[in-house]
């Protein structure tokens, strides 16, 4: 449905797929019909370690409509449906990062709201135990005995 394209180290492109009309509302239907049914919902930060501070604007500017909170979570129809990040996650104002996005900015959260982020659909730190046992098991696969 859309794509979030790194053109070059300052700028992201979305590209909105299959939404016509406009209107303010297009992204919240796209989002809402794009979802409903979906067992898991997963997201990834915003601005990632490293990037020049002068790209944070655009890219929360462009990323805000895409915030899993309450109504992205309820908008899935599933009462079961799991939330999935990759880590770390700007879901509060506990971090450096994300005190600094809140007084720039103005949010509480990026991509992720607290609310979600430490409810029960939360599986994010399951998901990155997973990922070291992965990388555990590719290091025996490769290294040998």
């Amino acid at each position: 449905m859309f794509e979030l394209m790194d053109v070059d180290s300052q700028n992201a492109v979305i590209k909105v797929l299959g939404v016509g009309g406009g209107g303010g509302n297009a992204v919240a239907h796209m989002l809402a019909s794009g979802i409903e049914g979906v067992d898991f919902i997963h997201t990834d930060v915003w601005v990632s370690m490293g990037e020049a501070e002068s790209a944070w604007e655009k890219r929360i500017e462009l990323l805000k409509p895409y915030q899993v909170n309450r109504a992205i979570m309820a908008a899935s129809g599933n009462p079961r449906v799991k939330f999935m990040h990759c880590l770390p996650a700007f879901h509060d104002l506990e971090t450096e990062v994300g005190s600094e996005i809140h007084e720039r900015f103005g949010l509480d959260a990026m991509e992720v709201t607290e609310e979600v982020f430490e409810s029960p659909a939360g599986i994010q730190f399951e998901q990155a135990e997973n990922r070291v046992h992965s990388i555990k098991a590719l290091l025996v696969a490769t290294l040998g005995s």
